[in-house]
């Protein structure tokens, strides 16, 4: 059995010590727009409307574990009722039927345009921030009046299309996923205590 070098523990260390740093800079240059983008959430929940979410391959997964958090429960001390949220990623049918049929650009599209109304909100993440379908699907979201949050690295045209861009201050695809990841659950959080926190409808 080849046993882990010395080496390869430097290598580890290392990651994780990047990815906290990058975390740490996302704490220092994110935090108006995550904060922003928590407001538009409560509204969009507070009108009556839904969230959709979408994503490519690890975002994805972010979607429907974002959607999940949503619908279900975040934190455990709250004993509340699940927010309308869908992930635009799982319909395999959908996803697969329109893939073959009309192309894969617009997949996320097709579905804002079916589901999506007016007041409702989209949430992008692409951690390119060039990812077409993403694009198309913000796009389609600004001309049906459907407000739009953007989960995204530090390049891209997703951050400047979205009336909310969280911009992770980095190019490493990982670091990038791993901090989109713990902002769903601060804006999961955020949202929860606005509506169930023992101090009333507010987290200022």
């Amino acid at each position: 059995m080849t046993k882990i070098s010395n080496k390869h523990r430097q290598f580890v260390q290392e990651r994780l010590i990047e990815s906290a740093q990058v975390k740490k800079k996302v704490a220092e240059d994110c935090l108006e727009s995550i904060l922003e983008a928590a407001q538009l959430i409560v509204d969009t929940f507070e009108s009556g409307n839904k969230v959709m979410i979408c994503g490519n391959g690890g975002s994805a997964a972010d979607s429907q574990h974002m959607a999940g958090e949503f619908v279900c429960i975040l934190n455990k001390t709250f004993e509340r009722a699940g927010f309308p949220a869908i992930a635009l990623t799982t319909n395999t049918s959908i996803l697969t039927a329109h893939a073959n049929d009309l192309g894969f650009e617009n997949i996320f599209k097709r579905q804002v345009q079916a589901l999506g109304k007016p007041g409702d909100l989209l949430i992008a993440i692409s951690t390119s921030g060039n990812s077409s379908n993403i694009l198309v699907a913000v796009k389609a979201a600004k001309s049906a009046n459907i407000s739009t949050i953007a989960l995204t690295g530090n390049s891209g045209k997703l951050q400047k299309m979205a009336d909310v861009a969280i911009c992770v201050p980095s190019s490493m695809t990982q670091y990038i996923q791993e901090s989109h990841i713990a902002i769903e659950h601060i804006l999961c959080e955020l949202v929860e205590h606005h509506f169930f926190g023992k101090k009333g409808k507010s987290w200022s």
